[in-house]
């Protein structure tokens, strides 16, 4: 201790994990910096669509640490969380049912998707977290919000599916149909 400065009496306590250097965490937060750097096809196509609000005016964040665990996209408003599987994943299946367990303990909701699918049926992707979105909306009635509004749940006359797409990322609800 310096004896010039006056003491308040208050140790100053480390970091918490998490935050700030030292801190467990930091680990973590660089492998999501570098899962971010390095996103496969699948993950750049899908943050296209669900980047800066454009998908239902939601907000996602991709490579979100959470707990111990790092998830591709995550809405936290809703609590969903959407996760894309590549050839690996078929053989990691046990980890990956523990750490859904744990992730819906925490109350999320947690979406898997092949990344073929993605890359193939984009618009079956879409419509899928669309659905799901609005089933964990707290009143799907709310017109307040552009997602939530009795348009957006309009069903289809065709076969074609129909993507809630913004795409200034912000302000109204426009539709693209994609057949």
């Amino acid at each position: 201790m310096n004896p010039n400065r006056p003491t308040s009496g208050k140790r100053k306590l480390p970091s918490p994990p998490g935050r700030g250097a030292g801190g467990e965490g930091s680990l973590q937060l660089a492998r999501a910096r570098d899962l971010r750097t390095n996103s496969t096809e699948a993950e750049k196509r899908l943050w296209y669509y669900l980047r800066a609000r454009r998908f239902m005016g939601l907000k996602f964040r991709r490579q979100q640490p959470i707990g111990s665990y790092i998830v591709d996209f995550l809405c936290l408003d809703l609590k969903l969380i959407i996760e894309l599987d590549g050839g690996r994943h078929s053989e990691q299946g046990a980890y990956d049912r523990r750490r859904d367990t744990w992730l819906q303990n925490q109350g999320f909701r947690v979406l898997r998707f092949w990344n073929n699918q993605v890359l193939s049926e984009t618009p079956a992707v879409l419509e899928a977290i669309r659905h799901e979105a609005l089933a964990l909306s707290p009143d799907p009635t709310d017109s307040r919000h552009p997602w939530r509004s009795p348009a957006s749940r309009a069903p289809s006359a065709s076969k074609s599916a129909i993507l809630p797409i913004c795409p200034g990322g912000r302000g109204e609800l426009s539709y693209q149909v994609e057949e």
